[in-house]
């Protein structure tokens, strides 16, 4: 399937915990949304990773009844990549990437989105080189199925893999297989950044033969201006959602990425609104055109680094350490909120390879 005859729509829907999938119940029932044309899942959930898995649970068992499907189809159809952890003034929210069929568009650029999945992955493999061509193979994949032939058409790649867990290394050593590193948490990071470079690999933005697993993680000049990789126990695959722009697909959404290359360099953030055609007033999108966003998608990258333009910080060494992902996501996303003029907007947190070193990486998705 490819963008050709089908139009790409992006609803975001709020949600009072992270079981409620009620809002989008009442979609399906007001026949605003066909559940069948349901390509993706995105979420802004609070809690620890058991509630993120809460999450996705609740979003199986609604798309399971609704296309009379088994929850194990459903999530191996449909790429959900859940987002934990929330900080801040953050909205926790759901986003539903969605494909229609559609007659033929005009002749300008609008929104395309493209899913696939790598095979499952064996612990061994997490944070590898094996990971960095499976996920480049997979993003390609997905290029295909968005009808992206230019890489250059790319806006974001989305990627959930799988982290590792106590078990998934005990399993490893029981067959005489050794890990990328024993430490769970970092064998998810190298598994992430292994994940942004297969994207950076597959985008061209940067060459396979420069890679290795010493350097996963380690050299920080190569990096993806386009990926936003996160890691799930719950998943055993790399799923990949791209999002990009293509010439005579039908709709009305556009979608436009940006950097900003610290955490105070908003005038890379407002570049993302402007790029999408938003109309800025005081570095503020106007309310005329704030309904027209459709999604905001952010990466944060605070907490890579140990100073913001020289200037020290303590995401890293003071008491709330163990949760500075979430403190960078609440910097970021409070940044952005600024531009936006609303907080329900997703913001997640992990920056291997995923733009320079303590940068955010933008994507707005708004109508043409």
């Amino acid at each position: 399937m490819s963008s050709e005859g089908f139009e790409a729509v992006v609803v975001r829907v709020p949600m009072s915990g992270p079981g409620d999938v009620s809002g989008v119940a009442a979609l399906f029932d007001r026949k605003e949304i066909d559940p069948k044309h349901v390509v993706a899942i995105m979420e802004q959930t609070e809690g620890d990773p058991y509630a993120r898995g809460y999450a996705t649970l609740a979003m199986e068992v609604l798309l399971s009844e609704r296309l009379g499907i088994s929850r194990r189809e459903v999530f191996e159809r449909i790429p959900m990549m859940m987002i934990g952890g929330v900080g801040g003034i953050m909205c926790p929210h759901i986003i539903l990437f969605i494909r229609k069929p559609a007659a033929a568009g005009g002749t300008q650029k609008r929104l395309a989105l493209g899913v696939a999945s790598s095979r499952q992955l064996l612990p061994e493999e997490y944070g590898t080189m094996v990971q960095v061509d499976l996920v480049a193979d997979a993003v390609r994949a997905a290029m295909k199925d968005a009808g992206i032939s230019d890489p250059s058409q790319i806006e974001c790649v989305e990627i959930k893999c799988p982290a590792m867990t106590p078990a998934r290394v005990a399993d490893a050593g029981q067959r005489g297989r050794k890990v990328a590193n024993t430490n769970p948490v970092v064998a998810s990071s190298l598994a992430k950044g292994a994940c942004a470079l297969g994207v950076a690999v597959a985008t061209g933005e940067v060459a396979r033969e420069r890679l290795s697993d010493a350097m996963i993680n380690v050299d920080k000049s190569v990096y993806s201006s386009v990926a936003s990789t996160s890691a799930g126990g719950e998943q055993v695959a790399c799923r990949v959602l791209v999002i990009g722009n293509v010439e005579g697909a039908p709709g009305k959404l556009v979608a436009a990425h940006g950097v900003m290359q610290d955490q105070l360099d908003i005038r890379g953030a407002r570049e993302a609104f402007a790029r999408a055609g938003l109309e800025l007033q005081d570095g503020t999108v106007s309310e005329r055109d704030r309904p027209r966003i459709a999604a905001v998608l952010v990466n944060a990258g605070a907490d890579y680094v140990t100073s913001v333009r020289g200037r020290r910080h303590v995401l890293h060494s003071d008491f709330l350490a163990p949760f500075s992902g979430i403190q960078a996501k609440a910097v970021a996303h409070a940044a952005v909120a600024t531009i936006v003029g609303d907080t329900m907007f997703l913001a997640s947190a992990g920056a291997e390879h995923q733009g320079p070193p303590g940068a955010n990486l933008i994507c707005v998705i708004a109508e043409a």
